[in-house]
């Protein structure tokens, strides 16, 4: 196993890994699972190859010079980083519109995939409409019992589709039971705790963004 090099690694970093990965499950199920280049994987990911040549020395070594990247070594050892070797169980909060999506699409994702991961066991809502309602083989319980199924569940990653108002409360609930890394949907800045990771994906603000390069 490669080990990682002392020195924290930033978030910069850790964001990129995916992208890494993402060009290496490509190539795999396009049956390509022999050597890949620096350059040909900068390419890929958008990236220079001196990018991802230092990004990967964070974590070892896994090429030789000259040579390049063995394609299946690399991915696997990058799905070990990245602890998506091993199922993940997910939560999700807030089952409107976007919540639905996003159950049904990491769901179906996990369902087909052998190699996806990302497992969304337990649904959250506060309308008492919802509760008791499944969706794709998972039931819609009630906020309350979110301490609870995520004792049971074993659930360390959640993620939020409720409205603003809503979300840090949602947030104080998921770190209290001990989640550990929550993606969230709402556009808020939430407060979490030492030692809980939040990332937010603001989807009407990036819209905003990209309005502004329109007939320019």
């Amino acid at each position: 196993m490669v080990m990682a090099r002392p020195g924290k690694i930033s978030e910069a970093v850790v964001r990129r890994l995916p992208l890494y990965l993402r060009v290496l499950d490509e190539l795999a199920e396009a049956g390509q699972t022999k050597l890949l280049s620096s350059q040909e994987l900068g390419e890929r990911a958008g990236v220079t190859p001196a990018l991802v040549r230092k990004d990967l020395a964070w974590f070892g070594e896994f090429g030789k010079q000259g040579v390049g990247y063995d394609v299946h070594y690399l991915r696997s050892e990058l799905r070990r980083i990245l602890h998506l070797d091993k199922e993940i169980r997910i939560a999700l909060v807030g089952v409107g519109s976007l919540g639905m999506a996003l159950a049904r699409y990491h769901r179906r994702r996990y369902l087909i995939e052998p190699d996806f991961n990302l497992h969304i066991v337990a649904l959250f809502d506060t309308d008492p409409r919802k509760i008791g309602e499944v969706v794709d083989g998972v039931p819609i319980s009630s906020l309350g019992e979110l301490p609870v199924l995520v004792d049971r569940l074993g659930i360390r990653m959640a993620m939020i589709a409720v409205p603003a108002e809503a979300a840090q409360g949602v947030a104080d609930r998921l770190a209290a039971a001990g989640v550990k890394a929550i993606l969230n949907f709402a556009p808020v800045k939430l407060k979490v705790p030492p030692g809980v990771h939040v990332a937010t994906a603001d989807l009407s603000g990036e819209l905003q963004c990209l309005a502004y390069y329109l007939d320019r």
